[in-house]
């Protein structure tokens, strides 16, 4: 049986999103604000992407 792939072994973003998850779960933030602010990331994040082509 192979071993299991490891965090370290992830792509960047998915070691970035456990971070998050941790992040916001260890502060106690409630889902539904945690999944409006990070509809804030998201669209700042996009409009810095279009501000670089």
């Amino acid at each position: 049986m192979s071993p299991l792939p490891t965090l370290d072994d992830a792509p960047d973003e998915i070691k970035l999103a456990v971070d998050l998850i941790y992040l916001l779960e260890s502060n106690q933030v409630d889902p539904r604000t945690a999944l409006l602010a990070l509809d804030y990331v998201k669209r700042d994040l996009e409009s810095k992407l279009k501000e670089d082509k």
